[in-house]
């Protein structure tokens, strides 16, 4: 049940209790009906309406007329670009069970571009295939210094949230955020591990972090599968 002296309101709690159930597996194809949330929160239905279509379109939901609101299968991944935050937490949030598949980790020499970003001429790369309900989504390339790289290596990188082992067990902070967004053809291996054919295009995600005194802690580059990816951002309009 949720928080009723909490100052959140009630729809936005019955969204977040019913995204964490479907994430849980709690149901199979469909979520109860509109009356049947109405009597078990004992809310209108127009809080419950809201709740639903809140999740329809962060694309967890989708209602088919006459026959209910279902769990959308083979949804896309939305993720809004207004903080900093790991895929995992992304697929998370989406009702998704997140995954990695370690593909490499160990010192490198990084392309041009990123040494250049990141001041040095070696760097740890961590690389992984991640995936979302056992599906490919994006391959992530994280990298560090090679200090910082290898006390992550220490951790199991095929199940860790490396950005909370770096704030939590590391002592990193993680303060700002430059983020680019382009469209490239995808490399042949990068193709075979998110199941697309050879020579399409792809997203890429580039975003170099700094700490608060604006030195570098991270070049990511992650090549994203265009059909399940979903970049969101809210805009306000600037006075004249």
């Amino acid at each position: 049940m949720f928080d009723t002296d909490s100052p959140v309101p009630y729809h936005f709690q019955i969204r977040d209790l019913l995204k964490q159930e479907i994430a849980d597996g709690a149901y199979q194809e469909k979520v109860p009906s509109e009356r049947e949330l109405m009597e078990r929160f004992s809310v209108s239905r127009t809080t419950i309406r809201e709740a639903v279509n809140h999740l329809v379109n962060d694309g967890i939901l989708e209602k088919v007329h006459g026959k209910g609101t279902f769990i959308k299968r083979n949804k896309q991944v939305h993720e809004w670009l207004h903080a900093i935050h790991s895929l995992t937490d992304t697929v998370k949030q989406m009702g998704m069970k997140p995954g990695s598949k370690l593909l490499f980790s160990g010192e490198v020499a990084p392309p041009e571009s990123i040494a250049h970003y990141m001041k040095k001429d070696r760097l740890h790369l961590i690389k992984r295939l991640r995936t979302a309900d056992g599906e490919p989504i994006a391959i992530e390339s994280h990298y560090y210094s090679t200090e910082l790289g290898a006390a992550l290596d220490t951790y199991d990188l095929q199940s860790i949230t490396i950005y909370e082992v770096l704030e939590n067990d590391l002592n990193v902070t993680l303060h700002e955020a430059e983020q680019a967004i382009t469209c490239k053809p995808l490399q042949k291996e990068d193709a075979v591990h998110l199941q697309l054919e050879t020579g399409i295009n792809g997203m890429v995600v580039d975003r170099l972090i700094k700490d608060a005194a604006g030195q570098p802690i991270e070049y990511y580059t992650s090549v994203v599968k265009p059909e399940m990816y979903v970049f969101r951002l809210k805009m306000t309009k600037q006075g004249r």
